[in-house]
């Protein structure tokens, strides 16, 4: 087990390596300059030149990429260019405003998900099976963005019940702050429900097909406790898999909806500075991004593995 963790936390490092290639890559042929957004369309010719030098515009590409990569593996991701802040302290902010979004959102979703999914397995082809399935396959097929609307006329605007705009800061109180991304928390709860709910049932239905399933069926035992006691358990590795999915899904896909809301966390972070083109922000957002994403599937992939003795002994 120790070999095999060592295994895949080297590919997770080497996968991460070659994103972060990817990364700089994509900002280095981004269109415009980052110097005129900077100076404006105004500016001389002497002036661009001296920034762009002053900046370290004018370096090999391949010297910026390893000056880059240095200063992630120190700690420091580097200068916004527009503003001369530290993007480090920017993120620090940004990111711990994004998984409080996340984390509530998951709370809600994943006990949800499962729930939905054991009711759909009980009542298989009856009517509570076909309307759960109905309403998450509506809800998954809708943008987010269109999902976010809709209920800012209704909750917000019609009903009141919640703020249309979600500002946080750190002088709220925890339940001003719940109060002030509940519709968001909707928002991303509608949007990851229909894939773990699915997945749920399917693998739960699988598991149902086995021959100890219907030993257990023989011996006179209800449905609910056989799902309980042997399908459920034995159908936990592909649900943590799609979970974990949807829990980096919450974290690296929430740049709409925080659009949407206006939102204080690293997508719209990254939005605002993709518009001023400042490539450290933009590299520094895809790597956290990449790295939050990758650390998930290692974790679900972990997972599966002590979960099924099969893959712990391949032999």
């Amino acid at each position: 087990m120790m070999q095999l963790l060592i295994q895949r936390l080297a590919l997770g490092l080497l996968l991460l390596i070659l994103v972060s290639i990817l990364i700089f890559a994509g900002t280095m042929i981004l269109p415009g300059d980052v110097a005129q957004q900077i100076l404006g369309q105004s500016a001389t010719p002497e002036a661009l030149a001296n920034l762009r030098a002053e900046l370290g515009l004018n370096e090999p590409p391949l010297t910026r990429y390893f000056d880059w990569l240095g200063g992630i593996l120190t700690g420091d991701l580097g200068t916004a260019l527009t503003s001369g802040r530290s993007i480090s302290e920017d993120i620090g902010r940004r990111l711990s405003n994004t998984l409080f979004l996340a984390f509530w959102a998951a709370v809600i979703a994943v006990p949800l998900a499962i729930f939905l999914g054991l009711l759909a397995v009980r009542y298989k082809d009856r009517w509570p099976d076909k309307l759960i399935s109905a309403v998450t396959l509506t809800t998954i097929s809708i943008p987010e963005f269109m999902i976010g609307y809709v209920l800012i006329y209704w909750i917000s605007i019609q009903l009141g019940w919640f703020p249309s705009v979600a500002i946080i800061n750190d002088g709220m109180s925890v339940w001003q702050k719940l109060d002030a991304i509940a519709v968001p928390v909707i928002v991303l709860t509608l949007v990851v429900l229909a894939h773990m709910m699915r997945m749920t049932r399917a693998a739960i239905l699988n598991v149902m097909q086995s021959a100890y399933i219907e030993t257990a069926e023989l011996k006179g035992l209800g449905m609910l406790k056989i799902i309980r006691k042997h399908a459920f358990p034995n159908a936990i590795a592909p649900i943590v898999n799609v979970v974990m999915l949807n829990l980096a899904y919450l974290v690296v896909g929430v740049v709409v909806v925080e659009v949407v809301f206006a939102y204080p966390g690293m997508g719209q972070y990254l939005v605002d500075h993709v518009s001023k083109r400042d490539v450290p922000v933009v590299q520094a957002c895809g790597l956290i991004f990449a790295a939050v994403y990758i650390g998930l599937n290692l974790i679900a992939d972990l997972v599966s593995i002590l979960t099924n003795p099969r893959l712990r002994h391949p032999k």
